[in-house]
């Protein structure tokens, strides 16, 4: 096995449907510019709150990713 190198990168996504939402639309956006995606750690959950409903869902991530040769 190789030594490898990784570098790690901070998103927030956003969503009006849900956390695991904002989270997965942080990943695949994050995925067309970035290859080799490796883990993704949530690092925090908020919501944004109008007349007392939940407008908007956003899930903080630490992403990583492989650093080619």
């Amino acid at each position: 096995m190789s030594d490898s190198v990784y570098k790690v990168i901070e998103l927030v996504g956003t969503s009006s449907k849900s956390w695991e939402h904002a989270a997965a639309t942080a990943v695949e956006r994050a995925s067309t510019t970035l290859h080799d995606l490796r883990i993704a750690e949530v690092t925090e959950q908020d919501v944004q709150i109008k007349d007392g409903k939940i407008e908007l869902y956003r899930t903080k991530l630490k992403v990583s990713f492989k650093f080619k040769k």
